[in-house]
């Protein structure tokens, strides 16, 4: 019972801290794009952004598979979960740009060359938009939670 207890708190204190995180990103992705933000902010943030997807997905998966909460056959035949999961498919989707292109930063910034921050106010308003559907997950999680269904 402790063990479900610690995992779901921590799996929420992850979404709380990919919320903060990815809104972060953002808005320093919109000082730059204005010409007044700072890549270590953005990379920053980035960083805390990755580091609570990575919880969510562990903590996530051993409270889905792990024998830890309701069982494997109750999220597969959640509707809710459903909709969590294709979510967070649609942020890992929205991702793939910003993530190749920080990490195109970060081996510039290393070595010392310019980089290309043309698209900034195109990744601030992915980073918003994931935010947004983070969100989202959360509210189909307190669904779950519930034990809302919908036959």
């Amino acid at each position: 019972m402790l063990a479900q207890w610690f995992l779901a708190a921590i799996h929420l204190l992850a979404f709380a801290l990919g919320f903060w995180a990815v809104l972060t990103r953002g808005a320093a992705f919109s000082r730059m794009a204005s010409g007044k933000g700072e890549v270590r902010r953005v990379l920053l943030a980035d960083n805390l952004w990755g580091i609570s997807a990575l919880i969510l997905l562990v903590t996530g998966g051993m409270r889905a598979f792990g024998g830890y909460e309701k069982g494997t056959d109750y999220y597969l035949h959640q509707p809710l979960f459903h909709l969590k999961m294709t979510l967070f498919v649609l942020i890992l989707l929205m991702e793939l740009a910003p993530m190749i292109t920080l990490v195109k930063w970060r081996i510039a910034s290393a070595r010392g060359a310019a980089l290309d921050t043309g698209r900034a106010k195109l990744y601030a308003r992915i980073s918003h938009v994931e935010a947004l559907l983070l969100m989202l997950m959360v509210v189909a999680a307190t669904g779950m939670a519930r034990g809302v269904t919908f036959a």
